[in-house]
């Protein structure tokens, strides 16, 4: 078998075009498209997309009881500027108590679970 080429990741949410801004903002980027599905073209080529879902229920983090299913781990070269530009856009902290390591975990407005990453 050939291998696959990893085309977009897909996030499940209740206002796609709103959480397409959000890491629009965030990565950069053109969002487009309207309705049940929208895309972010980031750098690179890829494609960030937003699907509808009707009832949607976030993830919680950490809970081995109810998955947060994946994450988005984003490189950044400076933490406290970026955790202030992510906190502004809507973003919530869910574990940042450890200002020494090396990645910090905030949801986004939708509740999936994010990292910012030391570079």
């Amino acid at each position: 078998m050939a291998h696959a080429e990893l085309a977009t990741v897909v996030l499940d949410c209740p206002d796609p075009r709103a959480l397409a801004g959000f890491y629009a903002e965030v990565l950069g980027g053109s969002v487009e498209g309207e309705g049940d599905w929208v895309d972010l073209k980031v750098r690179g080529g890829r494609t960030l997309a937003f699907q509808a879902a009707p009832g949607y229920v976030p993830p919680r983090w950490p809970a081995p009881d109810a998955s947060q299913q994946f994450h988005l781990d984003l490189v950044v070269d400076d933490l406290d500027t970026a955790e202030k530009a992510v906190l502004a856009l809507g973003a919530t902290v869910l574990d940042a108590a450890d200002r020494e390591r090396s990645f910090r975990v905030y949801a986004d407005p939708a509740g999936h679970p994010f990292c910012l990453c030391a570079s």
